[in-house]
């Protein structure tokens, strides 16, 4: 299936990943990115219609979305903390946000959307392995966003009849993050700095995490596949990881095995313990993550380091 594909968001992490994928997939890219987090140098080189602007602007987003025939909507608030901090902006950028987006598709005539939605802080702290039919639960605003992103796309579809899918995303991680402020790049900026690592609490809290690459395949999938609509889909590793194991694979795979570990009080807004199943998303996209952690870490060690002018021996 060829077409011209909007990716939000499409400068960031996540994005730049994405976007390499869909060039792979024979499909015409257009990005839309406020350009506040992204960088777009991640997409130098490519083939790729860059648009500046903000999801926030109803005209802006309708302009990016003449001629295209698919969207995957990416750009988002994406730190449970910071949204603990600050939830108006959080509300404005992920529920308002969102729903500008899935307003300006109707009103375009997008065929599908694929909404980018998490599984761990919008389903809170259900006893894990957490899956399509967990009763969400949200602790945070972060969570509770994207729960209420999730009804507006059930919502649209019922209504005007565009095809939504959300996709639940597990941890990411991966190249193209340098960027990003979470655990993985803070437990790699400390070992490469010597500084401690920090763990909120006591190291017991557990997170699915999933490589960049398997989550684009899943997106990619999701998108592609017209037998996929209308539907909510976990794409995860299916393991859980403590958070004192992560920062022993990553102390590992830094080479530096004596590098101390500190713990604080925990955070308020985070869940004690996800994993996800990813079964539905095997049985309807045919989806398997290829990375273990172990292999994911490494690479992603290697990637920052690639692009660190910061570090220091130690």
């Amino acid at each position: 299936m060829t077409g011209k594909v909007l990716v939000t968001g499409g400068c960031g992490f996540i994005g730049s990943n994405l976007v390499r994928l869909l060039l792979d997939k024979e499909q015409q890219v257009v990005v839309f990115d406020n350009l506040s987090k992204g960088n777009r140098a991640y997409l130098d080189g490519l083939d790729v219609a860059i648009i500046v602007g903000d999801i926030r602007d109803p005209d802006a987003l309708g302009a990016a979305m003449a001629d295209v025939d698919r969207v995957v909507h990416l750009a988002a608030f994406g730190s449970v903390v910071e949204s603990v901090e600050d939830p108006q902006t959080n509300f404005d950028m992920n529920v308002l946000g969102t729903f500008n987006v899935l307003n300006q598709a109707v009103k375009h005539s997008i065929d599908k959307l694929v909404f980018s939605s998490t599984g761990g802080a919008l389903i809170g702290d259900a006893t894990p392995p957490v899956n399509e039919q967990s009763l969400p639960k949200p602790i945070s605003p972060y969570g509770a966003g994207k729960l209420c992103c999730e009804a507006y796309c059930h919502a649209f579809s019922k209504s005007y009849g565009i095809n939504t899918v959300c996709t639940r995303f597990a941890n990411v991680y991966g190249p193209y993050s340098d960027h990003k402020s979470g655990v993985i790049n803070q437990f790699y900026k400390r070992i490469t700095q010597g500084e401690p690592l920090i763990i909120y609490g006591d190291g017991s809290s557990t997170r699915d995490y999933i490589h960049v690459s398997d989550l684009c395949d899943g997106i990619t999938r999701a998108l592609l596949n017209p037998d996929v609509s209308n539907d909510v889909i976990h794409l995860a590793s299916g393991r859980e990881t403590s958070l004192r194991q992560l920062a022993e694979l990553m102390i590992s795979v830094s080479g530096r095995t004596d590098h101390p570990i500190e713990f604080r009080d925990k955070r308020t807004g985070e869940v004690d313990r996800n994993f996800a199943r990813y079964d539905y998303a095997r049985q309807v996209l045919g989806f398997e993550p290829r990375y273990t952690l172990e292999q994911g870490l490494k690479e992603a060690w290697d990637w920052l380091a690639r692009h660190d002018s910061s570090a220091v021996d130690v």
